[in-house]
Formats: structure tokens, C-alpha cells, sequence
């Protein structure tokens, strides 16, 4: 098979590299691009949304969401800020830290949330028929422990 990279083959480790950075890449651009056209009925942008759904749980400060998306802090910032300026969040008080304010979603911003829910729903079911359940979650999985591995060896882009 063209390509193929024995295990153990440290010579084809920087093939195997280059393939994953170059499949990520265009995952995320294929991401992004559906991401774009589920949110924008919604009134929302792929990265607004991205934002939004990090704080739906529980309410984080801006540096904790760059931190769970793997973003910079001056990129959530931005975001953020936009959110508050349409109504679709606001900042909070922070307990933990008095200057490190607390970005929540208003009712505006679940509504909108929740408006791309049935898409979300209708893309996930497609990539289940398409991967099979055990493919789709073994995919998650590996992409999950590829993220930890760039953490565990130090690479990531917030720093």
C-alpha cells in the first residue's frame, strides 16, 4: 500500500506526521465550512458558536475557553466581547478572580444554540451511517488521544 509506514519504522515517522497535520487541516477546513452553514440561520458564525458551546455547561472565564479549544486568549476575547455587544452572552462576576470575568450565554444565545441543534443532529446521524457507531466512535477516539499526545509533549498554541 503506497504510503504505509511499518510500525516501528521511525524513518516514516515524520510521513506519518505530515499525513496527520495534512488530514487535520482539511478536517477542520471541512468542519468549518459545514460548522458555517449550520450557524448561520441561527445568526451565528462557526466561531461564535464554538464559543458559545464552551460555556453552555458552565460558565468560564475567556482563558478557559482558549484553553478547552485550543485557541488564543486574544481570539475568545474578540469573540466574546462580540457576543456581549449582541446579547447573546454576558460577563459575570468570577468568585475565583476578581479582574478574570465569567462569560455565560443569555436565553438569547441557548435559543440560538439550540436552533442548530436538529442540523448538528441530522450531520451527526450522517457520519454515523457513513462510519458505522464502533468507526465513528473509534474515530473520536484517536483524534481525543492525538490532542493529549500534543499536550503531553508540549506542543500547543497557546504557548
Amino acid at each position: 500500500m503506497p504510503g504505509a509506514v511499518e510500525p516501528g519504522d521511525q524513518a516514516g515517522y515524520p510521513e506519518l506526521l505530515s499525513r496527520s497535520a495534512l488530514g487535520v487541516f482539511r478536517l477542520n477546513g471541512q468542519f468549518l465550512a459545514v460548522s458555517e452553514e449550520l450557524a448561520a440561520p441561527a445568526g451565528l458564525t462557526a466561531a461564535w458558536w464554538q464559543v458559545l458551546g464552551a460555556v453552555l455547561p458552565e460558565p468560564l472565564p475567556v482563558s478557559g475557553i482558549a484553553r478547552a479549544m485550543g485557541i488564543t486568549r486574544q481570539s475568545v476575547q474578540r469573540i466574546a466581547d462580540l457576543l456581549v455587544e449582541r446579547g447573546l452572552a454576558v460577563y459575570e462576576p468570577n468568585p475565583a478572580h476578581r479582574r478574570a470575568k465569567l462569560l455565560t450565554p443569555t436565553e438569547a444565545g441557548r435559543a440560538a444554540i439550540h436552533g442548530i441543534t436538529p442540523g448538528h443532529a441530522a450531520l451527526a446521524a450522517c457520519l454515523a451511517e457513513e462510519l458505522g457507531a464502533a468507526g465513528f466512535a473509534e474515530t473520536v477516539r484517536v483524534l481525543e488521544r492525538l490532542s493529549e499526545a500534543m499536550d503531553a509533549i508540549g506542543h500547543r498554541p497557546d504557548r
